[in-house]
């Protein structure tokens, strides 16, 4: 029987074989869990932003240190990048928005947004979300946004954004489940990619992170947020977009210091 948090882990992403495929192992292995292996929790937590605290409470409960493999500011990055990841990947089912609503924030841009994304995720029910992730990403022949870096820099899809991009995911060693029909240059699929290098997920070199986001998130992203923040068929994802456009704005001002 798998205890709570593994399986809150997997619902989040919407099953086995998708939880799975986001941490790159067999989706045997994951079936055999009863709870997430100490050696897993790290990946699992930024593939589906659930806490560890969460996963395993009795490894790390709520006051957990960290073992010095990734500082608190890249758990945190990690943390934010697969958050966003989850969100926009598919509208979040009632758990996940139960678990939003616990969301602390704080008087800093993207505490406010947290605070935010809280509110919104009580306010509404799984039902409504859905409905509004359809109308606002998806619609009737098309959403009122298209979250695709080719879209969103050239005005077309599959075009040379899409073409740059999988040539650096296959330096990288990082290949799209072949269940996912979208193409690679979806905000959704960016986010878990930054939370996979971030988390040393996926091996990477050193100031890989800063280079996949310089090429392939900061041309585009803010203003794909900045959109989603005034999208007329939004609510729930307002807040998305205001979490998202923040979380933006940080990385690009970190990375532009000297390192």
């Amino acid at each position: 029987m798998r205890d709570q948090g593994l399986e809150q882990a997997i619902r989040s992403v919407g099953g086995v074989s998708e939880l799975a495929r986001r941490i790159g192992i067999a989706q045997p292995s994951v079936s055999n869990w009863n709870r997430v292996p100490a050696e897993r929790v790290a990946a699992v937590e930024s593939a589906t932003g659930i806490s560890r605290a969460i996963l395993r409470p009795d490894l790390f409960g709520t006051d957990f240190q960290l073992n010095g493999t990734l500082d608190e500011i890249d758990v945190a990055r990690a943390q934010e990048y697969a958050l966003l990841s989850v969100l926009l990947a598919k509208a979040p089912d009632a758990d996940l928005l139960k678990r939003l609503e616990n969301l602390e924030g704080d008087e800093s841009e993207i505490g406010k947004a947290h605070s935010a994304l809280a509110d919104s995720a009580a306010a509404m029910n799984a039902q409504q979300v859905d409905r509004e992730y359809f109308d606002v990403f998806i619609g009737v022949g098309r959403g009122e946004l298209l979250p695709y870096a080719s879209y969103y820099l050239t005005g077309f899809l599959h075009e040379r954004p899409l073409a740059r991009l999988r040539g650096d995911l296959f330096l990288l060693g990082i290949e799209k489940n072949e269940d996912n029909s979208d193409p690679e240059d979806h905000i959704a699929f960016l986010c878990e990619i930054m939370a996979g290098i971030i988390s040393k997920r996926f091996p990477a070199p050193v100031g890989a992170d800063r280079e996949f986001f310089e090429k392939h998130i900061k041309p585009w992203a803010g203003r794909l947020f900045a959109d989603l923040e005034s999208a007329e068929s939004a609510k729930f994802y307002r807040s998305v977009g205001r979490l998202g456009r923040a979380f933006i704005e940080i990385e690009t001002e970190a990375f532009a210091l000297p390192s």
